[in-house]
């Protein structure tokens, strides 16, 4: 039987594993940069995009599973021949196939992504447990298990790289190119470690075969592997929505998930101990904190987000690794794991945004962690306690102890105005206690979450202020002067009551960009001036609509159409501009079926919280809302962030267009301060000089357009975040 020797020999395994995942990576984002500006930005098409990512997993570990039940070798001579059928689909590319307008996104997302990495993804995909089994054959026994852990740091590997060197360094054809000759070293390095598998050998030689896993086992594996990949993309979606939204953000928590891996599959007694007693302590403290949201500790809690989702990530992963089966047992513990991790992504992902109206689905998972993750008391005296026979009595006691304190804390009659705070501090000593007693702490944790941010966020639900869609969590809010839409932490409207209803607010002002535009659109282009705005926000921008003009508003997201023109919370479009059509889809893709020179002004205020839909921001999407404007037609483009210097990548597509432009950065005066007046950073371009002369001669604000030196914008085919990021900028762009 042919034996692995030393590390030269597990070498080839490792190398496999890592690459294979390290392909699996950076397939996912540079497909999805493929894609969009064909498919569009809505949620119904990146819905069904991560369908078909879980899918195609789970088949490719259903396949190894499959193939587990041959001799290895078969096995080798199989995943070979798929790997080289799966070639034929090399270099990646979409091909020439186009979506209709109006299609859905269902039915052509699958068949688009299927048709163009389907049979890649599915044999890089197989590639981790495959070779795992491999390797505990040709090792003669040896612990498969620690090779998950190259398979995770390839993962992470590309994870990490796609965003901060691939994407900035290479155009997408490159990027292909670049995947294909690694595609190829992969199938080598698969190769080579078939060569080494014995010959003649269907199995691994055991005295006692491993018993065949019970349905029980199965629960177990799935229900450990859901609870994690739900969190983590809870915690994504929490941190970027209702913490703080930096772009890049949503790295950190998949990046941790990763690496919670390698740590916990490895066997080390001191790390199961440590996990035992302060994951319950950390998922005590930090994850009240954390659900209470407090805005002037936004990095703060980010930070402690990321502790918690890594603290889980590890006990879930650990426990996965002490239940693990033997080694011919492997693939099925596997595809166990993949199932529970697409549920969990399933949950926070597809359903909770369409169950709750707030990120529910945060503190319902921390609660699964902590009945789930393994704990032991703190002190030896409570160890005796919880393993006597007072154990019931006295957990039914401090349960008892949780319901009482919270009820108290909700009502500041009771303890006064630090009613919370003495009621959570009451919760977690009882915590403290119950730490190792499962049921009494998940009582006491529930009462901790209950009472830091949970019973607001029932207030708030129950109220009808909250609105929630896959773009993230809209929030309305009412004060004495005025009223309010926030998405996430990002202000998006403001609408002040009474006399002053209409009157533009925040960016919109009259002495913004936008608003002298507005203004100057009868003078430019007469009584029936067509204007149309991407983005409708609170309906704002509708309060320059003048009589006889035609008003056009696209807007991707049908939660923010219901908010600004159906709830009745905000009154911009039914007192301003109540025929104004509203074209809901995404901007590009709708705006590509109009007509040529159909509009005369197109303002572009298209945000999801402080991001902004790069697809919008190219060469080619200006190129669309030059072909949609009138020869003299105005495009005004919004560029207010504070993360993002997006003036650099506009002054580049108006040089690759022929584009003319004028930038006006609006600081609002001590009296538009008081109508909720914010500072606001527009870009008027245009074709024609008379036009961009007009608004000149209305404010000594503008100024020209100046484009970045060595900078050439975005692309269809190229663009990245990183050179455009504050963080990494000196100057005041």
């Amino acid at each position: 039987m042919t034996d692995l020797r030393g590390a030269a020999g597990r070498g080839w395994f490792v190398a496999a594993i890592l690459s294979g995942s390290f392909l699996l990576f950076l397939i996912q984002p540079m497909v999805a940069r493929m894609a969009l500006p064909r498919l569009g930005g809505a949620p119904a098409v990146w819905n069904s995009a991560m369908l078909v990512y879980q899918a195609l997993l789970l088949v490719g570990y259903g396949y190894a599973h499959w193939l587990g039940r041959f001799r290895v070798r078969t096995q080798a001579a199989v995943h070979l021949g798929l790997l080289a059928v799966a070639a034929l689909w090399l270099p990646i590319g979409l091909g020439t196939m186009q979506v209709p307008i109006g299609a859905q996104p269902a039915l052509w997302v699958p068949w688009l992504l299927v048709a163009a990495i389907g049979p890649l993804f599915l044999a890089i995909s197989a590639q981790a447990p495959l070779l795992q089994r491999w390797y505990a054959v040709a090792s003669n026994g040896r612990d498969p298990y620690v090779l998950y852990a190259a398979s995770n740091i390839g993962s992470f590997a590309g994870l990490i790289a796609y965003p901060l060197l691939v994407e900035p360094l290479l155009r997408l054809r490159s990027q292909s190119w670049l995947w294909t000759a690694g595609y190829a070293a992969v199938a080598v390095l698969v190769l080579a470690c078939a060569r080494r598998l014995p010959r003649g050998e269907a199995t691994m030689v055991q005295a006692t075969p491993a018993p065949a896993p019970i349905v029980r086992d199965w629960a177990r594996w799935i229900v450990l592997a859901l609870v994690p990949s739900g969190l983590m993309l809870a915690t994504t979606t929490f941190l970027t929505t209702d913490i703080v939204a930096v772009p890049l953000l949503w790295v950190l928590p998949l990046g941790l998930y990763l690496l919670s891996f390698p740590v916990a599959f490895r066997a080390s007694a001191l790390l199961d101990d440590l996990l035992a007693r302060c994951g319950p302590l950390v998922l005590l403290l930090f994850g009240a904190t954390l659900v209470a949201g407090d805005q002037r500790l936004a990095y703060f809690n980010a930070l402690i987000g990321l502790c918690l989702l890594f603290t889980v990530s590890v006990a879930c992963h650990a426990r996965l690794y002490a239940v693990r089966p033997a080694p011919e047992r492997l693939t099925g513990f596997y595809l166990a794991m993949a199932v529970g991790g697409a549920l969990g992504g399933v949950f926070a992902g597809l359903v909770a945004p369409v169950l709750f109206d707030w990120t529910y689905e945060y503190p319902l998972l921390i609660l699964a962690a902590g009945l789930l993750i393994p704990q032991r008391p703190l002190a030896e005296p409570l160890a005796r306690l919880w393993s006597s026979r007072w154990r019931v009595p006295v957990g039914l006691c401090l349960a008892a102890a949780v319901v009482l304190v919270v009820f108290l804390g909700v009502d500041a009659r009771m303890l006064g105005p630090m009613h919370v705070q003495l009621a959570f501090v009451a919760v977690a000593t009882i915590g403290l206690v119950t730490i190792g007693a499962r049921w009494p702490f998940a009582v006491a944790l529930s009462g901790g979450l209950f009472l830091f941010g949970g019973y607001a966020a029932l207030q708030a639900s129950l109220s009808g202020t909250r609105t929630r869609s896959y773009f993230g969590v809209y929030t309305v809010s009412d004060q004495p002067n005025e009223r309010r839409l926030a998405h996430g932490t990002t202000l998006h409207g403001v609408q002040l009551k009474g006399a002053r209803a209409t009157h533009p607010t925040t960016y919109y002002q009259a002495g913004s960009g936008v608003g002298q535009a507005m203004q100057a659109a009868p003078a430019l282009y007469g009584p029936e001036a067509r204007i149309a705005v991407v983005g409708l926000g609170t309906g704002t921008l509708a309060c320059y609509a003048r009589p006889g003009q035609h008003w056009y508003f696209f807007e991707i997201d049908p939660a923010v159409v219901h908010l600004a023109r159906d709830s009745g919370a905000f009154t911009f479009l039914r007192g301003c501009a109540p025929d104004a059509r509203i074209i809901v889809g995404d901007a590009r893709l709708r705006l590509a079926a109009r007509p040529p020179a159909s509009l005369d002004l197109l303002a572009l205020d298209a945000f999801s919280s402080d991001a902004v839909p790069m697809h919008l921001m190219t060469a080619e999407a200006f190129k669309a809302y030059g072909r949609v404007l009138a020869p003299e037609g105005l495009l005004l483009v919004h560029i207010s962030n504070r993360f993002l210097a997006l003036g650099p990548v506009v002054a580049g597509a108006a040089n690759a267009g022929g584009w003319q432009g004028l930038r006006l950065i609006h600081t609002p005066t001590a009296i538009e301060r008081s109508d909720e007046g914010t500072v606001s950073d527009w870009i008027a371009l245009s074709r024609s000089p008379r036009v961009l002369a007009e608004l000149k001669a209305r404010s000594a604000g503008w100024h020209p357009l100046v484009a970045e030196t060595g900078f050439a914008g975005w692309t269809d085919d190229h663009a990245s975040l990183v050179p455009v990021l504050r963080l990494f900028r000196s100057d005041d762009e």
